[in-house]
């Protein structure tokens, strides 16, 4: 997968925050993607456990922050970000794996306690 298109899926996923929109984060998945958020909690299978838990950030308000490049690899895209919500600010670093089709097959997202403020 190009660098240009993996870069314009986290601009996509970053914007869709910004408009709450969970229509436009569904058109990023696979449909049987899995997400992982953090790296060690229970994935998250499908499409729509996915949505679940991103509608529950979008009601806190959650808005997305790029902090660094977006860095690209093979069929893969790592990128640093802050995740602002009313009093608390969350600063992971995101790694979305792409399928043939150029969807999120797998998202892992790498923060712990000592990345929340």
């Amino acid at each position: 997968m190009e660098a240009a298109a993996m870069q314009k899926v986290v601009q996509t996923y970053v914007e869709a925050f910004e408009k709450a929109d969970l229509e436009m984060l569904r058109g990023l998945f696979a449909e049987d993607a899995t997400q992982e958020d953090p790296v060690g909690s229970p994935a998250r299978h499908g499409i729509e456990e996915i949505l679940k838990f991103y509608k529950g950030g979008i009601a806190m308000g959650m808005k997305l922050r790029l902090t660094g490049k977006v860095r690209c690899a093979g069929n893969s895209v790592a990128f640093s970000f802050d995740g602002v919500m009313r009093k608390m600010t969350v600063s992971p670093i995101d790694v979305f794996d792409f399928n043939a089709d150029g969807k999120i097959q797998r998202m892992r997202s790498y923060w712990g306690p000592e990345d929340v403020s």
